[in-house]
């Protein structure tokens, strides 16, 4: 027919007072909030309005003994709480409506059987059959599902469920996203650690404390921090150096050597090596630090001009040297200046043996050199001595300017 008003719908059926079923399907019913009140006969058990112009207004007029109502094809979006309090509703079918979620059970408490297939679901909630404890049938299919971590909790509660829900599972398909269009919910998995936001954010907090953990070993047990520290203050001295002194000073040579030992081993190059080289034929130059370094300037500076200033760098080799802290800073300088002029400044005394187990790991620089390049050992016969010192006069000769 064409019935347009359900307020007067009511009216008509006030003083019908056996009446149990009413089908008012298909016509173009509507119901405006500021309509009449409505007033069903007080009989009617069973009400099909389906297949017309309803919004969620209706919820407002209908029968309040009614045990089955049939909702099908009309506008309804949601069901609004609080707005009806049928506690006789058994069946309650709301097919092919726009829901964008479940209805809550609050104002159905004697609900047992659900409809909603074909609507707007995307995502229903996990929680429907606790807050419904009597609903033993749910017709949820044919929705547009979105298979998402959400989901895992609704496709969990249909296993926990026992069966409840109605077409499970050939009508519940994945709808969105669109790589996963068509799959049915049964056969969509997501891991826990995908969905879990806190177990996400522990796991990734426990990596990154592993990965700074390994990298603080490294750099710990490769002394990284140490070479950062010498290149930040090689690069510092260098800035100065080219801010106060003229370039021509910079690039000139005054020495034949650089000398590097341990204060233990003071003794040997006083007594025995610089008077040897110093000496004689030849008169060769060297820097020590005793004489030959700035008074006013850092001890770091110092070793790096006369590094520079110097031909070569000769280093005495012994126990007494690896445990030096200054020490150190001088190979690493004088290494830093063999690599980036690529030239063979470097030259390696071998006074005592050093065993393998006493050169710490931040001195891998010395192992590799060592096993690289030729050194002079210091000979304990006193006949080899005199080719040594020729050996090592040869090896620093050069004119200076």
């Amino acid at each position: 027919n064409k019935f347009e008003t359900l307020s007067k719908v009511s009216s008509m059926t006030s003083h019908m007072r056996s009446l149990q079923y009413l089908d008012m399907s298909s016509n173009l019913l509507s119901h405006d909030g500021a309509d009449m009140q409505c007033q069903w006969a007080e009989s009617l058990a069973e009400l099909d309005l389906s297949s017309n112009l309803l919004s969620d207004s209706v919820f407002e007029c209908l029968p309040v003994n009614i045990q089955k109502l049939d909702l099908r094809q009309n506008q309804i979006t949601s069901v609004p709480r609080g707005m009806a309090e049928l506690k006789s509703l058994k069946e309650l079918n709301l097919a092919s409506n726009r829901l964008a979620d479940l209805p809550v059970c609050s104002g159905f408490t004697s609900l047992e059987f659900l409809n909603v297939e074909m609507n707007l679901i995307l995502t229903p909630p996990a929680g429907f059959f606790q807050s419904c404890p009597r609903v033993r049938e749910l017709q949820a299919g044919h929705n547009p599902f979105k298979c998402s971590c959400e989901l895992q909790d609704f496709i969990r509660m249909e296993r926990q469920s026992g069966g409840k829900l109605f077409g499970w599972p050939a009508a519940y398909v994945c709808e969105y996203p669109q790589e996963l269009r068509g799959r049915q919910l049964k056969d969509f998995h997501l891991s826990e650690l995908a969905c879990s936001t806190t177990l996400l954010l522990v796991t990734a907090l426990g990596l990154t404390l592993v990965l700074v953990a390994a990298v603080a070993f490294l750099c710990i047990s490769l002394d990284v921090p140490w070479y950062v520290r010498m290149t930040w203050r090689w690069t510092q001295t260098k800035r100065r150096a080219r801010h106060n002194r003229p370039a021509e000073q910079a690039a000139a040579l005054q020495f034949h050597a650089f000398i590097s030992y341990s204060e233990r081993d003071s003794l040997w190059v006083k007594n025995e090596l610089m008077p040897n080289l110093e000496k004689g034929e030849g008169c060769v130059q060297l820097c020590q630090h005793e004489r030959n370094f700035v008074p006013g300037r850092s001890i770091v500076e110092n070793i790096i001009n006369c590094i520079e200033k110097s031909y070569k760098s000769i280093f005495v080799l012994s126990p007494n040297f690896v445990q030096s802290e200054w020490c150190h800073y001088e190979l690493y300088f004088a290494h830093h200046k063999l690599f980036s002029e690529n030239s063979n400044s470097l030259i390696l005394i071998l006074l005592e043996p050093i065993p393998p187990y006493v050169i710490p790991a931040r001195y891998h620089k010395l192992k590799a050199l060592m096993a690289k390049r030729t050194y002079l050992e210091w000979p304990k016969e006193r006949s080899k001595r005199p080719l040594f010192w020729a050996n090592l006069r040869a090896a620093v000769s050069i004119n200076l300017p």
